[in-house]
């Protein structure tokens, strides 16, 4: 037999801790800690950390931010099942810094600069989960899970979501001896959302949404063909209209293999709700304002494809699919209420960090989506990965005066890693099509003009050395190519960043 060379087996270590310093004066600090505790039990702990001190060159508004996250868990294994249970808390800060120049042109005036030094653009995301989860053994009753959360920020907005699922597993062998198992999801949910004012006026925005959800699954295979049947249904409530829905969607899939594990075939129709939140939309764009219109989103899909692995080294999938969307979101920017030399309107308010047409709401349409998809992926030379991917979407919108408001119809990735001996290296290359952008006039005007923001390259590079199996540094290089794009229209993203550090990897803290 040929001996194959598998190197030093590296030993793995159950915690960690990473130190940095990059440009634009960014500290970085990221721990991982997990401690068993005997009789099953195990104790765990993420700390991340990462800040910021205004990157943005050029323009008027600090772009400071930081990401502060902690979460801690405790873990638990009896005769029977399995439990878990912990806590999630996050600070993000960010800032409204993207004014429109059309209105706070780039040369600005004395009164222009005079409006921008009192333009306060700081906002604050507050987080924080609590979560359980139970796995059971030789039951119908497979897994549950619950969390509640509360979302908030430094204007007085608040969130609280309560969401959980129960998974049940019934054995069909006993009505025939070849069924399958079905699986029936079960989930609940309840939104609660309260924005101190919308964007036009002082009145509090309020939403309250509740879903209960099944969701049945069969799987099965017949004469080579893979089937899996199934369908989602949902009744909705939304409780501050008093309005309520019964919904259900398809959960299809059929495979066969044209060739043994090289080339599969499928096809099948799929669609879901979602609920629009606060938290999920600030997570999206960090720059939306504290006046969003929460809906839900209803999604019928139909798609098909091929994927397979040609001699165990390609791995490859290639889909298309066609979509009709009730209420899909797309982010546009808010209209300016000052007009460049003012700070208060004519009732007297003062205009709020947000409302100088630097922030953004979303907005909702109907819209068809054909979408193609593929990615490649490369696993044939010893301590070597590199894979890509794209997608191109088409839209067809149902408001006419619409866009796909900060879309792109093309983007691509293009991604690698590679370890030799003691070094490692990786690089990740994004390309993002062109999108449209929406930027309005001068109030007392409610016209826009609709503006192309152009495609871009991302290109970052990551590698290191490791000294041993516990110690190694790191070197980040992110945007390489230092191009001032916008990923959202009027706020551009830091240029070129380089980030240093160290990690340290140990066994236990006791």
């Amino acid at each position: 037999m040929k001996k194959i060379d598998l190197g030093k087996r590296e030993e793995l270590y159950p915690n960690y801790l990473s130190l940095g310093f990059g440009t634009k004066m960014t500290p970085f600090v990221e721990a991982y800690i997990r401690n068993e505790t005997g009789y099953g039990g195990e104790f765990g702990a993420h700390l991340k950390f990462l800040l910021s001190a205004d990157p943005v060159e050029e323009i008027p508004l600090s772009s400071t931010y930081y990401n502060v996250g902690l979460n801690l868990f405790y873990a638990q294994n009896e005769r029977y099942y399995s439990w878990k249970a912990g806590v999630n808390g996050e600070r993000n800060k960010h800032n409204w810094y993207g004014l429109p120049t059309n209105i706070f042109p780039t040369e600005a005036t004395v009164d222009n600069k005079a409006t921008i030094s009192r333009i306060e653009p700081e906002q604050a995301y507050n987080y924080f989960k609590v979560f359980g989860e139970i796995k059971m053994d030789d039951s119908s009753l497979e897994e549950v899970k619950m969390s509640a959360s509360l979302f908030s920020d430094i204007l007085e907005s608040s969130e609280f979501l309560i969401d959980g699922n129960a998974l049940f597993k019934f054995p069909l062998d006993n009505i025939y001896r070849e069924l399958n198992d079905l699986h029936i999801n079960t989930t609940l949910s309840y939104l609660g959302t309260s924005f101190e004012n919308n964007y036009e006026t002082q009145e509090q925005l309020k939403y309250s949404f509740f879903n209960f959800g099944v969701h049945p699954t069969y799987k099965f295979l017949a004469y080579d063909i893979s089937v899996k049947i199934g369908a989602k249904s949902y009744f909705s409530m939304d409780m501050e209209k008093s309005e309520n829905q019964f919904l259900i969607y398809p959960d299809i899939e059929i495979s066969y293999p044209i060739v043994k594990d090289a080339l599969d075939i499928f096809i099948g129709a799929s669609g879901d709700l979602k609920t629009n939140t606060y938290h999920s939309l600030a997570t999206k764009n960090p720059y939306i304002s504290p006046t969003q219109n929460l809906l839900q989103t209803n999604k019928y899909e139909a798609f098909g494809g091929i994927r397979g692995k040609l001699k165990h080294q390609f791995s490859y999938n290639i889909k298309g699919s066609y979509a009709d969307i009730e209420n899909n979101p797309f982010f546009a920017l808010n209209q300016s209420k000052s007009d460049g030399t003012n700070n208060a309107g004519t009732d007297a308010f003062s205009f709020l960090g947000y409302e100088y047409g630097n922030s953004f709401k979303t907005e909702y349409d109907d819209i068809k989506a054909i979408t193609f998809f593929g990615e490649l992926a490369f696993d044939g030379i010893k301590n070597l990965s590199i894979g890509l991917n794209g997608e191109f979407n088409q839209f067809t919108l149902t408001n006419e005066e619409l866009e796909p408001w900060n879309t792109p119809e093309m983007k691509g990735e293009f991604f690698g890693t590679y370890k030799t001996g003691k070094w490692f290296a990786g690089t990740n290359l994004f390309f993002v099509g062109e999108r449209k952008g929406k930027l309005y006039n001068i109030l007392p005007e409610k016209t826009f003009t609709t503006v192309n923001l152009e495609s871009y390259f991302d290109i970052n590079f990551n590698g290191g050395y490791h000294f041993n199996d516990s110690f190694s540094v790191f070197l980040n290089l992110n945007n390489v190519l230092n191009t001032n794009y916008q990923r959202f229209n009027s706020f551009n993203v830091q240029g070129f960043q380089a980030m240093a550090g160290l990690t340290w990897k140990f066994d236990t803290i006791l």
